[in-house]
């Protein structure tokens, strides 16, 4: 999957750690404050999921956050 910079971002995340630079949009979730982010998969992901291949998430560390994985809109 590839990053993308999300509409509205407020902060880069990682760049100073010599990482990419993770773009993220702060916002208010019925649940309390969150951080979202916008990943595109590449050619080969979309033909992998589309013959079915799950969406695995990787989290760096050993204690794994709350998160919410879905479907953006589709782009006009």
């Amino acid at each position: 999957m590839i990053s993308n910079a999300i509409e509205g971002t407020t902060r880069r995340l990682g760049k100073s750690q010599g990482y990419h630079g993770l773009c993220v949009r702060d916002v208010i979730h019925p649940q309390g404050p969150a951080m979202v982010s916008s990943w595109q998969p590449t050619p080969a992901e979309v033909e992998r999921i589309a013959a079915g291949a799950p969406v695995l998430l990787m989290v760096l560390g050993t204690a794994h956050p709350p998160v919410i994985l879905e479907a953006g809109d589709i782009p006009t």
